[in-house]
């Protein structure tokens, strides 16, 4: 009576294993298939060349950056999710080219007054109060992140949260494919 007793605990927490593990596969397939929904209309690829005034007043040229992965982050003053990533993208801009751009948050003062205030004013930023550039590269949501690599084509992009490991991961990747 007592092993019957052990064989149907067992045959139970197999059941529940397997019962997790299914879950777990489903909740895997839902995350891949909102991802992919998200990213329709993205650019792949190699990256549009772009000519833009900076923040500083420098004149940015997307090749100019050519030789080493860059960043390219689009983010807006009007959204909390890009700024939960602000810091994770500070801290990967001391290791790597990080340009961001400022989409539809206004114009160049106040967008500087926000940068200045939340301690992002180092960051090389393009304002795209009208939303041409991000057009082009097919930004339908913030935080969008492109990881280019050290020939301009795109080899990673995300859409929404994302932490600063996984981009530097990309950003590594990116690097080490090439």
């Amino acid at each position: 009576m007592e092993s019957n007793t052990l064989g149907n605990k067992g045959q139970a927490r197999k059941r529940r294993w397997l019962r997790w593990l299914l879950e777990a596969l489903i909740i895997i397939a839902i995350i891949f298939a909102v991802r992919t929904w998200q990213q329709r209309g993205m650019l792949d690829g190699e990256a549009p060349d772009f000519e833009h005034a900076a923040l500083s007043g420098e004149t940015i040229r997307l090749d100019s950056y050519r030789g080493k992965p860059v960043l390219l982050h689009f983010w807006a003053s009007w959204c909390p999710m890009c700024e939960m990533e602000q810091g994770s993208i500070s801290a990967i801009s001391e290791d790597w080219p990080v340009l961001t751009i400022a989409f539809q948050s206004g114009g160049e003062e106040e967008v500087a007054r926000y940068m200045e205030r939340k301690g992002i004013a180092h960051w090389v930023t393009l304002v795209d109060e009208s939303g041409d550039l991000s057009a082009k590269y097919g930004i339908r949501g913030v935080p969008t992140s492109y990881v280019l690599d050290e020939e301009g084509t795109i080899r990673f992009r995300e859409v929404g949260l994302t932490s600063g490991w996984g981009l530097r991961l990309r950003l590594w990747l990116a690097d080490w494919l090439v």
